[in-house]
């Protein structure tokens, strides 16, 4: 599967100078959306993961799935101010601005070993944020599962110690590349 052909590139997004990669596309090809959900679950045996928690939004598409396949818990990381009773919260740096994570305070129990799912790993803030709750929750960080990665923002530095785990990776297209590729 050539996921490179499956996933959009948007230049100029969310600002100039942005190269945006959408992975919208895959879920809109059942071929692509298999083998990345294929990819997902063989990169983990049974046994290694007691649940998975995902990132909003396109996180959850992922983490339900593999939720559901493995039959283990489903823990959402949500923007700030979008659950219901007592959370806990990590704010973090993006590579364009910062934002605020929270989880049920409940829903981390203390012992069990966390698959953080989401979309992209750009500089490895979100992930990082989310791998904090579940450490200060006394619990333990399984690994780090995305389909894209941008290791030239080094978030390898950051998260590195969790093995993050990506299906594509990219090192740096200039918007002006992909304008001249199209």
């Amino acid at each position: 599967m050539d996921l490179d052909k499956a996933i959009r590139k948007v230049p100029d997004f969310p600002k100039p100078g942005i190269l945006f990669y959408d992975i919208t596309s895959i879920f809109m090809n059942p071929d692509a959306f298999r083998y990345v959900v294929d990819k997902m679950l063989a990169n983990y045996s049974d046994g290694e993961v007691d649940g998975v928690i995902s990132i909003e939004s396109r996180g959850f598409l992922l983490g339900s799935c593999f939720a559901y396949s493995k039959k283990v818990p489903l823990v959402l990381a949500r923007k700030k101010g979008k659950l219901p009773g007592k959370t806990i919260s990590q704010s973090y740096l993006l590579e364009y601005g910062s934002a605020t994570l929270e989880i049920h305070e409940s829903d981390l129990i203390p012992g069990k070993r966390w698959l953080i799912i989401d979309d992209l790993i750009a500089t490895g803030g979100t992930l990082e944020a989310v791998a904090s709750m579940i450490e200060n929750s006394n619990a333990h960080v399984a690994g780090i599962f995305s389909i894209v990665g941008l290791p030239f923002l080094n978030y390898q530095e950051r998260i590195g110690k969790y093995q993050p785990v990506t299906l594509i990776d990219y090192n740096g297209e200039s918007v002006d590349q992909i304008i001249a590729d199209k």
